[in-house]
């Protein structure tokens, strides 16, 4: 995993498991977004966190 990718997680902690299936999912979804041309490099930060927030709420909801 990049180190720069683990260093936008929020905390700053990687922890491996279920974090790290959710950084790579989290991943993959702005990689399409970049392709889409949805994604700046003055939007990225917020975009990377607001998808991985959004990714652990859902991965969460489904454990109730």
């Amino acid at each position: 995993m990049d180190k720069k990718l683990k260093a936008m997680m929020p905390g700053n902690t990687i922890r491996h498991g279920k974090d790290e299936v959710l950084l790579e999912v989290t991943k993959e979804i702005v990689v399409k977004f970049i392709e889409m041309g949805k994604v700046t490099p003055a939007t990225f930060d917020e975009t990377f966190k607001s998808v991985y927030r959004t990714v652990k709420e859902i991965s969460q909801s489904g454990q109730d």
